[in-house]
């Protein structure tokens, strides 16, 4: 017989798990400020990023930044320039407005795209059962 008050070690009861948050994930969101058009685009962050040579990221350009040719596209790191930087693999050489500083309410943001379902597995045969993901979302919770 169990006493009252016992608390099931597991599965965790809900009651115990921490609500997820975003800063318990790498990599993350981050609020543009500035991109540097060109046959490759340079997407400048407000704070240092934690993204990776690989990872697939995603523009949101609300239309008072101007480069709304831009919003919704997909394009991957190629190169770390700078700790708030990153090069990504989208040609805005043409037809696509300058970036404008705005302050508008909601920024204009580079998000990572993965989780542990996309990206490359290893074709080192079946042996190897490594699976590579760029930039895939890693639990840094502190629980």
């Amino acid at each position: 017989m169990t006493s009252v008050g016992t608390v099931i070690s597991y599965p965790i009861p809900p009651y115990q798990n921490f609500p997820i948050q975003a800063q318990f994930y790498q990599p993350s969101r981050f609020v543009i400020s500035n991109v540097t058009l060109g046959q490759t685009t340079v997407v400048t962050t407000s704070v240092d990023h934690n993204y990776v040579i690989g990872q697939e990221v995603r523009l949101l350009i609300p239309s008072s930044f101007g480069c709304i040719q831009l919003n919704e596209i997909k394009g991957y790191v190629i190169t770390i320039p700078a700790s708030n930087q990153v090069n990504v693999n989208i040609d805005s050489s043409q037809n696509v407005d300058p970036y404008i500083a705005s302050s508008a309410r909601t920024p204009a943001q580079i998000l990572a795209i993965g989780d542990i379902n996309s990206g490359q597995i290893n074709s080192n045969g079946i042996n190897s059962f490594l699976t590579y993901v760029p930039g895939s979302y890693i639990n840094i919770s502190p629980n």
